[in-house]
């Protein structure tokens, strides 16, 4: 069964080449993948570091676990730490079940997320 999800990107390290790189690894794995336009943020903690941010929008047949494992295990690919986001992917939606509430709220997100839902 296929599922929609919706997901975060971000990134403050080297960010146009990770999120690309991101990017391009979600599009094999999501059937019907569409990508937002990459936009600049500044980093909500205030430490005046910039995140480059997308949501991408897909389908899949994994499991919410098997796709938030995923998820994690690529960023740990990228060598993501806690000082350098090289990428952090959030599930923000897995079919009509929605994650991290908190980001829906960030005016970044419903700018960009725009983007895919007109497709």
């Amino acid at each position: 069964m296929n599922h929609a999800v919706v997901i975060s990107l971000g990134s403050n390290s080297r960010q146009a080449v990770h999120i690309r790189w991101a990017s391009e690894r979600l599009s094999y794995l999501l059937d019907d993948c569409r990508l937002s336009r990459m936009l600049w943020t500044p980093d909500i903690k205030g430490t005046g570091k910039w995140y480059m941010n997308r949501v991408v929008a897909g389908y899949t047949t994994l499991s919410v676990d098997e796709l938030q494992q995923l998820l994690k295990q690529t960023e740990s690919e990228a060598g993501r730490t806690r000082e350098e986001v090289t990428i952090d992917l959030d599930l923000l939606q897995y079919d009509e079940q929605r994650y991290h509430e908190k980001d829906w709220q960030r005016p970044y997100v419903s700018l960009i997320i725009n983007d895919i839902l007109m497709k």
